[in-house]
């Protein structure tokens, strides 16, 4: 996508601001232009957001509801994600390919997806087109077609995603142990994506009961971005959303709290898939709804944003000990990992891996970061996001995100100034604050042939030790 003048000018002023020290008498920081939305409420408890922007004939309307995987049923994982598939599957007045007719025929485009706390829904087409779009958000809130056939085909469906994504990756289950082993109690623990078995074993009352739990007026807020009339949009939103009824239940909510860790814990899985051995250290981290957010989202963009970082600086390009590293603050609702995963060069050891991983961070503990990093940091972190609001759906997606995850609107609007705010000695102690003296879980995923009394089948050639 190319950019408008007026944001290469922002990302103008942006180098030549952090051109300077961040702590320096004349350092500045960017202006990021306000998201000036409006706020409503139905009688029915849905929550309403819009933004009028006429650069553009087009119009972004997102459905974000307030479930997400770790509202997973015990013992069906994957069931928020089967679902997103579901509500593509009509209703009595809504077909299964009205979407892609309302969308992709007249050059729009619609999708989903689904994440730990959240499942969004978002179409983008041109605005006068807004009507029927609205309208069919409203007939799958209300209703579905819910039934035998439509269950098993959107099953069958996920089940191929998890073959695809996970068991044909040589890493794809090395990532989901991370997430299993790392949390002990937290239904954050649960893969996203379910299981082959545990999709198996659903039934379709689950998912009937799922629907009507959930995907409710009450639990959800639209956000409406783009080229509208104020009142025409005000009067089809009350006519189709406001016809959607509130339901009597209580919605459920995870309550349940991560203990701290007592102790480290190594864990050792062998894969026939993995070529080479890889390794995942992680640590606790707080909500993304924390004052701690914006630095430790600056710490991932310092250690290992990037093929100047300092992680892949030292590992990857100097010591040659591993081929990838990454670092990520993964903060969600209610609490995150600060995780680091390697996956090792041919030859090297764990231990040298580790060892090496150690040192680095043990540095940053010590002695912080530098300004430079930091400074390159924030411009990576803030090109992104201003590239994003420059579209339609890019604004509803932050505002959405604001809303819901965060809990609050007014950030969409304060946040890249905090994170412009942050300074070295802040970085330094938030990554003391969450690793020094904390516990750390250890996830090592190796080969097959290095599992202790391995045996080749016949005619293997297979070394032990890759």
């Amino acid at each position: 996508m190319k950019l408008s003048v007026a944001v290469v000018a922002v990302f103008a002023l942006f180098a030549s601001a952090f051109g300077q020290a961040e702590n320096s008498p004349g350092s500045k920081s960017v202006t990021v232009p306000p998201i000036e939305f409006k706020h409503s409420t139905l009688p029915n408890g849905l929550e309403i957001y819009t933004v009028e922007d006429h650069t553009a004939p087009i119009v972004a309307v997102q459905v974000w509801y307030h479930v997400g995987s770790k509202d997973d049923p015990q013992g069906r994982s994957g069931f928020a994600h089967l679902f997103e598939h579901m509500m593509f599957k009509g209703n009595e007045h809504l077909t299964p390919d009205m979407f892609d007719d309302l969308t992709e025929n007249i050059g729009g485009e619609n999708n989903a997806y689904t994440a730990d706390d959240v499942t969004v829904y978002h179409e983008t087409v041109p605005s006068n087109y807004l009507n029927p779009i609205l309208w069919a958000e409203a007939e799958r809130m209300s209703s579905l077609a819910l039934n035998d056939k439509n269950f098993a085909s959107e099953r069958d469906v996920v089940k191929e995603e998890y073959r695809q994504r996970i068991r044909a990756n040589p890493y794809g289950e090395f990532y989901l142990d991370i997430e299993k082993k790392s949390f002990a109690v937290h239904p954050y623990k649960r893969p996203g994506i379910g299981s082959i078995e545990e999709l198996d074993a659903s039934k379709l009352p689950e998912v009937k009961a799922f629907h009507s739990t959930f995907y409710r007026p009450d639990n959800a807020a639209l956000v409406v971005v783009g080229d509208f009339k104020p009142e025409e949009l005000d009067g089809w939103i009350k006519k189709y959303f406001g016809a959607v009824a509130k339901p009597s239940t209580k919605i459920p909510r995870v309550t349940v709290k991560e203990p701290p860790r007592k102790a480290d814990k190594h864990d050792v899985s062998y894969s026939p898939r993995a070529p080479l051995p890889a390794v995942a250290l992680t640590y606790l981290g707080p909500s993304i709804r924390s004052n701690d957010a914006p630095a430790l989202s600056l710490v991932s963009e310092i250690l290992a944003g990037g093929d100047s970082s300092r992680l892949y600086q030292t590992m990857v390009y100097e010591q040659q000990v591993v081929q990838s590293v990454s670092c990520d603050s993964d903060l969600r609702e209610d609490l995150g990992l600060l995780a680091f995963r390697l996956i090792l060069a041919s030859g090297k050891t764990v231990a040298e891996a580790e060892r090496s991983l150690s040192n680095e961070i043990e540095q940053v503990l010590k002695n912080g970061v530098t300004e430079a990093e930091l400074d390159k940091a924030k411009s990576r972190f803030l090109t992104e996001k201003l590239e994003e609001r420059e579209t339609v759906n890019g604004k509803a997606s932050a505002l959405g995100q604001a809303v819901v995850v965060y809990g609050d609107a007014t950030r969409v609007n304060t946040d890249l100034a905090k994170l412009q705010a942050v300074t070295t000695a802040e970085v330094k102690e938030v990554m003391n604050r969450y690793i020094t003296g904390k516990k750390k879980v250890t996830v090592e995923y190796l080969p097959e042939t290095m599992k202790p009394g391995y045996v080749p089948p016949p005619n293997d050639k297979t070394q032990k030790n890759p």
